[in-house]
Parts: C-alpha cells; sequence; structure tokens
C-alpha cells in the first residue's frame, strides 16, 4: 500500500508561513525553504523584541526621572532611595510622566521627599 501523506496540513502549514512573509522582499515572500528561513528569524528577533522594549522604557524613565532630580538638587539614587523611605508608591513609569508632562507635580513629589 502506497505511503500516505498529509498533503492538506502541509499545504496549511506553508501558507501560514507564507503569509507571515508577505511584505517581505524579493525570494523571501514566496520560495518556500527561504520565506521559511526568513519567519522564523522575524519571529526570534520578535521574541527578543518584546524583552528589549521593556528595558528600554525603563532606562528611558530613569534617564528622565534623573533629569527631573537633578533640577531640584538631587539625584536619581538619592530622589529613589527617599522615594521608598517615605512609603511613596508612585513607579518609575509615573515619575517620568510627571518629571517630563508635569513639572510642578513632579517638584510635589521632590519637595515631600526632601
Amino acid at each position: 500500500m502506497p505511503r500516505s501523506v498529509n498533503h492538506v496540513a502541509s499545504r496549511a502549514r506553508r501558507k501560514k508561513v507564507l503569509k507571515l512573509a508577505k511584505g517581505y522582499f524579493g525570494r523571501r515572500k514566496n520560495v518556500w525553504t527561504v520565506a521559511k528561513n526568513a519567519v522564523e528569524r522575524g519571529l526570534q528577533y520578535a521574541y527578543k523584541g518584546r524583552k528589549q522594549k521593556k528595558r528600554n522604557f525603563r532606562a528611558l524613565w530613569i534617564q528622565r526621572i534623573n533629569a527631573g532630580a537633578r533640577l531640584h538638587g538631587l539625584s536619581y539614587s538619592a530622589l529613589m532611595g527617599k522615594i521608598n523611605a517615605k512609603g511613596i508608591e508612585l513607579n518609575r513609569k509615573v515619575l517620568a510622566d510627571l518629571a517630563m508632562n508635569h513639572p510642578d507635580a513632579f517638584k510635589a513629589v521632590v519637595d515631600q521627599v526632601k
């Protein structure tokens, strides 16, 4: 008896990968082996990028808080130490937003911990 090959499933798998490769340049969008490699690499970058985005935003928030704190005569580490000691529960995202967009509110927070 001949070997049975599930063409329906394998075609669906290939179509799924080629759909993910839509918009790629040259053979990467329509040649199965090239597209498969390109999509796999792209998914790896996407996974890594989701982790890196969190790191990058935290670093950005820290820079903004530091810049705002230095306007009021404190360093970032001194400000964060005092905020934690006072028990003020504002995270870095909120503090960075205050420092950038609401300097009066940020000054109030700094004055409260001084």
